[in-house]
């Protein structure tokens, strides 16, 4: 990045980082928006290669959608690559058309004077191989049988999620990025680069996320997917060629993940026992709802009609699988001896899965 010491550059851009806009903010016009990447389209980079999977099978072929903001150097040495989170795809920053309500999930932080400022970085972002938002996953087609891969589709590891984007990397031709940054399930892609490509990485963020997960974390996991599979409509994984979706186990599998988002400090400042309809008086409560239940109903179906279970169930696992030190006789300090990079650690109080002391 400079000569300066990563902190120099980093530290001063996250120390002001606010939370993503509400649906309250108000909307900006992406082409007047002097401070917004704009108009973005994605791009689609296939891959004949076979790659070799962590669980012992392969892939034959596979398909990586992603979106770049801002221009690479000549020296191609200022690209940022940008790791999403369990829900998360390629669409980061700016608008995919002037009628789009919402930018993409990381606005605030990437485009012309943000924290990842596209006037000095090249940004690449991308949905990861067995996401549903365009990349190869259980959505796509199974070559061999003409039908959605569904449940049958490969395991995957982070380590997988890290190897494909080193192959991006190589299409895009990049040899080493400036920076891997990533929050959540981001985060833990991220140190997972600084282990097994350490020549190809100078800088690592990592937002709250940990070296592994907890007994609590693993449990909240473990609900989520089971009020997937109980919903009838899951249908064994095979849902897409019966034309269903398991909406209602969707819809529950993200509200626990909300719940787990926040903590009880924070979401009692956030919410409190306020209603968002009806009233405490004597014969006039049953109609009460609470604002946290209405927050959590909200995102429920907003996610249900956008995200593919079986692609929830598969990166849920490979979160409860990923343990960086295993490998190290769970030793961090001997896992993190490969790492060549420089690191930027950021967490949040407020955050009840991956609290400061666990980041």
């Amino acid at each position: 990045m400079s000569s300066r010491s990563p902190c120099a550059i980093w530290r001063p851009a996250w120390a002001c980082t606010r939370p993503l806009s509400s649906a309250s903010d108000a909307i900006v016009n992406p082409v007047a928006d002097s401070r917004s990447v704009g108009i973005v389209a994605p791009s689609v980079a296939r891959f004949d290669e076979p790659l070799e999977l962590a669980c012992g099978r392969s892939l034959p072929a596979y398909e990586l959608v992603y979106e770049t903001y801002g221009e690479l150097n000549a020296a191609r040495n200022n690209a940022v690559l940008v790791c999403h989170a369990l829900s998360g795809n390629h669409h980061a920053a700016g608008y995919h058309s002037p009628a789009d309500k919402k930018p993409g999930w990381w606005d605030e932080c990437i485009g012309p004077g943000k924290p990842i400022d596209t006037r000095r970085f090249f940004v690449v972002s991308l949905n990861n191989l067995g996401g549903c938002h365009g990349s190869t996953g259980p959505s796509s087609t199974n070559p061999e049988t003409g039908q959605p891969w569904g449940p049958d589709f490969p395991s995957l590891r982070v380590r997988d999620w890290v190897n494909s984007q080193a192959r991006l990397a190589d299409y895009l031709g990049i040899d080493c990025w400036a920076a891997v940054v990533g929050g959540s399930l981001g985060g833990m892609q991220a140190m997972r680069w600084a282990l097994e490509y350490p020549d190809r990485i100078r800088h690592c963020v990592v937002i709250a996320a940990a070296m592994k997960l907890s007994a609590q974390n693993l449990a909240f996991n473990e609900v989520a997917r089971q009020a997937i599979l109980s919903d009838p409509a899951f249908a064994g994984g095979y849902y897409q060629t019966r034309g269903e979706i398991p909406a209602q186990g969707l819809a529950l599998a993200r509200m626990v993940g909300h719940i787990t988002y926040l903590s009880d400090h924070a979401m009692a400042n956030k919410f409190g026992r306020d209603l968002r309809s009806g009233s405490f008086e004597l014969g006039s409560d049953e109609d009460v709802e609470f604002q946290v239940q209405s927050y959590l109903r909200y995102q429920g179906s907003q996610f249900s009609g956008s995200f593919d279970a079986n692609t929830y169930i598969l990166m849920t696992r490979a979160l409860d699988f990923f343990d960086l030190a295993r490998e190290y006789d769970n030793d961090p300090v001997a896992a993190f001896r490969r790492a060549r990079c420089s690191f930027l650690v950021i967490s949040f109080s407020t955050d009840w899965r991956f609290s400061p002391e666990r980041s």
